[in-house]
């Protein structure tokens, strides 16, 4: 099985769907290269999982282009495209059994009984499911069903795998077996995966690049690492993992760090794209585990400071969180590792916390 073909290579030019006067899909033009695993992540209508059906061939674009390979193939009926496709539902066939489950898309393609066998233990050892062949999907728990719809997608070496929401359906400790398995899959395979979540942690746990959608558009692409470090803006910045929004107005720029007059301090932020006006009122944001309180800060980098009282003191196992209130009564959030050798703070407590000018962006 590790003899497949290298992943396909997808370009999306300006596509669009439109639904009445709707565009479910508004313009995405996104480059994935072969072999990469790249994420689809958005909330509920962002139009990830129609884009992903429209690069299946389920649904035909209004508008732009889908090249695999450098060829377009919008006019190419699903079963021409050779992709293998995992929905979350696992659409397993009830009457047969394991091995003719992953074995039909071998029959439709005429592939022999005695070629089909092969390739079938060949799919289930990479599952990690050997001599589950003869079962029923109704003797299987979910996360099994789920490895074999994985095997059926792969049996017959596609290039390119399309995943909508496959873990959807799973137990969490179940799901997060399972990231960490379709990452060694897709190590050991060197195929495209196309991978459509709403889930930020399944996003960043599994892939090489993310494209945030949102309202029918791709709000921002780039490596998870990236997007959680420097966000866009406001949406992308909110929707991977947590954050703080500071409300400010700028006061002076140097070089690409904005000064800006927050909660009667001065903070300095990184402006990475956009260049404001002195005067304007902005958003800088930070995330809650880049605070610290300034009493146990232990960082030389150039740091931002900033005095609250704590509202709420919530100890959470690995982390302490805290809700914390500026002087204006912006809430900001705030959390640190929890450890005997840390001071515990409490309601009421008065403090100053920091941060690095490095970890505050303008959005």
């Amino acid at each position: 099985m590790n003899g497949a073909a290298r992943g396909a290579s997808v370009s999306l030019a300006d596509l669009e769907k439109r639904y009445d006067r709707t565009n479910a899909v508004d313009g995405v033009s996104l480059d994935i290269r072969s072999g990469e695993f790249l994420t689809l992540l958005g909330p509920s209508g962002s139009g990830k999982t129609t884009t992903l059906m429209m690069i299946a061939g389920f649904e035909t674009p209004s508008a732009g282009d889908i090249a695999i390979d450098g060829t377009s193939v919008v006019a190419m009926p699903p079963y021409r495209r050779n992709i293998g496709m995992v929905f979350q539902n696992y659409a397993l066939f009830p009457h047969l059994t394991v091995e003719d489950n992953i074995g039909f898309p071998l029959k439709q393609r005429g592939v022999p009984k005695a070629e089909r066998t092969k390739l079938v233990a060949e799919a289930l050892e990479l599952v990690q499911l050997p001599g589950y062949g003869g079962r029923y999907p109704r003797q299987l728990s979910g996360g099994q069903q789920q490895r074999v719809a994985l095997a059926r997608a792969i049996v017959f070496k596609p290039r390119l795998l399309l995943m909508d929401e496959p873990l959807g359906a799973l137990d969490k400790q179940l799901r997060e077996n399972l990231q960490l398995e379709m990452r060694r899959l897709h190590a050991d395979l060197g195929i495209t995966f196309i991978y459509v979540t709403h889930d930020q942690e399944e996003a960043l746990t599994m892939s090489d690049r993310i494209a945030v959608m949102n309202d029918g558009k791709v709000a921002q692409v780039g490596r998870p690492e990236d997007l959680y470090d420097r966000p866009c803006n406001r949406f992308v910045a909110g929707f991977i993992g947590e954050s703080n929004f500071l409300p400010a107005v700028v006061r002076d720029l140097e070089d690409d760090v904005v000064v800006a007059e927050c909660e009667g301090v001065m903070v300095r932020a990184l402006c990475p794209t956009l260049r404001p006006a002195s005067g304007s009122k902005v958003t800088l944001t930070t995330r809650p585990e880049r605070l610290r309180f300034a009493d146990a800060w232990n960082g030389n980098a150039p740091q931002n400071r900033m005095s609250v009282t704590v509202t709420e003191a919530v100890f959470a196992g690995e982390r302490c969180r805290y809700l914390l209130r500026a002087t204006d009564g912006t809430s900001i959030v705030l959390k640190e590792p929890s450890s005997a050798a840390i001071r515990r703070r409490q309601v009421g407590d008065q403090a100053e916390i920091a941060w690095s000018v490095a970890d505050t962006i303008l959005v």
